[in-house]
């Protein structure tokens, strides 16, 4: 069976390196190219946008894939949307592979907020002075232009351009330990720190539990409905079942 997986998250890595081991299945990772330096899968990789619905309907048929799994980041809004539909236009199953989302736990200071532009306002409602920012390099417009607040950026790559005025930007690819965060939130006096709800190694958020520091917390954006795993296993699983 040829299956095309849509990458870009551990999911899509762990994924991979099953089905590469099995000779029942041909598989490539398909990844958008936001990242220079991605981490080498262990099967062919595409790199690169497919040109919406459409254009990822014509790969499809071109490609002969079998089975589509998006295991894109869990705040990716346009990717399950177009593979949702593409998959449907051409006939063949779609897996949505997305690990589940963070739970609040006794201790917590978390501030819910229902997107990015919602996070800032958060910021200067509960008088935010020193933020650690880990929403990503492509997300940092909104939080320009905020004035007493000093940024620490936290990303893979460095962010260009820089929209934020006053910060520090700090690279490092996760998952860290809580060690090491802990250290990180009390070097930069971190008050409050500043994530998506993505799911996965929570060390951050344990350390600034025990700091008893805030966090806003981003939402994730609804995804259309569809077959669902929250692992790399329960995918193959799935994978197995719909084989042709």
């Amino acid at each position: 069976m040829n299956v095309l997986v849509l990458g870009g998250t551990t999911e899509a890595r762990r994924l991979a390196e099953l089905l590469a081991a099995t000779a029942e299945a041909r598989v490539v990772v398909s990844l958008a190219g936001h990242t220079t330096d991605p981490t080498p899968f262990p099967c062919p990789v595409r790199i690169g946008g497919f040109g919406g619905t459409d254009g990822l309907a014509s790969h499809l048929r071109f490609a002969s894939v079998d089975l589509l799994v998006d295991a894109t980041h869990p705040f990716s809004a346009t990717m399950p949307a177009n593979a949702t539909r593409a998959a449907g236009l051409v006939g063949i199953p779609y897996l949505r592979l997305v690990r589940p989302p963070w739970e609040r736990r006794p201790g917590d200071r978390w501030i819910d907020a229902e997107d990015l532009p919602d996070a800032r306002r958060r910021l200067i409602e509960h008088r935010a002075r020193r933020v650690l920012l880990t929403t990503g390099r492509r997300d940092l417009a909104p939080f320009a232009s905020l004035p007493g607040i000093h940024f620490v950026v936290r990303s893979v790559e460095q962010p260009d351009p820089m929209p934020l005025v006053d910060a520090t930007v700090i690279r490092g690819r996760g998952p860290f330990d809580v060690a090491e965060e802990a250290k990180l939130l009390h070097a930069y006096d971190i008050d409050t720190v500043v994530t998506k709800n993505a799911g996965g190694p929570d060390a951050k958020l344990v350390a600034a539990r025990r700091a008893g520091i805030r966090v806003v917390m981003v939402r994730r954006p609804a995804i259309p409905s569809s077959a669902r795993a929250s692992t790399a296993a329960e995918a193959l699983g799935w994978l197995n079942n719909n084989r042709r």
